[in-house]
C-alpha cells in the first residue's frame, strides 16, 4: 500500500519546506485544493520541488474546462491530478484523455457521487478511484467497511484510493484488507507535531 500525505492550508513556504521533508519517507505528496487556490498553479510551476522520491499530487477537483485545467496542471511538477466524478462525462473523457497523453495520472474524486454515476465511470481503467469522506459533513468514516463495501460493487475497479481522517488503526486495518492501492492522510502527518516521525509511523503500519 501506498502512503499518500495531505498538506493544506498552510503558507507555501511551509508546505515547499513540509514536502521536502516527507519526500524521502512517503509514496506521494498531495497538495491540498486550498493550496492550489491559494497560490495557484503559476506559482506552484515558479517554485519547483525537485521531488527525488515521492510523486506530486495536485488536488484541482476539476469540475470542468477539463483539458485546460489538466494541460496547465501538467506544467508544474503535477504526477497526478485530481477531477470530480460529478464532473460531465465529457470533461472527465477529457482529462482521462490528456492525462494519458501525457504518461501521468488520475484521480476520480467520488465524492457524493451514486452507484449509477461511477458505474458510468467504469471506463476510465487506469484511472485511481478516490473514495472520498466529506470533511464537512462533521461525522465518522468506517474507511475499512466503505473500501470493502466499494470493492463488492465494483470488482473491476483496480486502483482505489481512500481518505477522510485515517489514523493509524484505519490504515493498519486498510492495508491488511489489501483492496486500497493508496492510503491519503491528512493532518494525522502534516498537522503533527513531528511530521516526519508520524509519516514514519504510518509507513510502518502500511508495511
Amino acid at each position: 500500500m501506498k502512503l499518500q500525505v495531505a498538506i493544506d492550508r498552510v503558507s507555501l513556504d511551509a508546505a515547499l519546506a513540509l514536502a521536502k521533508q516527507l519526500d524521502p519517507i512517503v509514496d506521494i505528496i498531495e497538495f491540498g485544493t486550498s493550496l492550489v487556490k491559494d497560490y495557484g498553479l503559476i506559482t506552484l510551476r515558479e517554485h519547483p520541488l525537485h521531488l527525488t522520491h515521492a510523486k506530486l499530487l495536485l488536488d484541482l477537483k476539476t469540475n470542468d474546462e477539463g483539458a485546460y485545467e489538466f494541460k496547465q496542471g501538467f506544467t508544474t511538477e503535477a504526477d497526478i491530478l485530481t477531477a470530480m466524478a460529478a464532473s460531465a462525462k465529457a470533461t472527465l473523457q477529457q482529462v482521462y484523455d490528456v492525462t494519458q497523453q501525457a504518461g501521468k495520472e488520475l484521480l476520480i474524486d467520488l465524492l457524493e457521487v451514486d452507484h449509477t454515476r461511477i458505474q458510468s465511470l467504469l471506463e476510465f481503467d487506469q484511472a485511481i478511484f478516490g473514495l472520498h469522506h466529506a470533511k464537512d459533513t462533521g461525522t465518522g468514516f468506517d474507511a475499512v467497511a466503505t473500501t470493502a463495501q466499494f470493492h463488492r460493487d465494483f470488482p473491476q475497479v483496480q486502483r482505489i484510493a481512500v481518505a477522510g481522517g485515517i489514523d493509524l488503526d484505519q490504515a493498519q486495518a486498510l492495508a491488511a484488507q489489501g483492496i486500497a492501492e493508496t492510503v491519503i492522510v491528512g493532518g494525522k502527518i502534516s498537522g503533527a507535531s513531528d511530521p516526519v516521525a508520524a509519516a514514519k509511523a504510518f509507513m510502518e503500519a502500511i508495511k
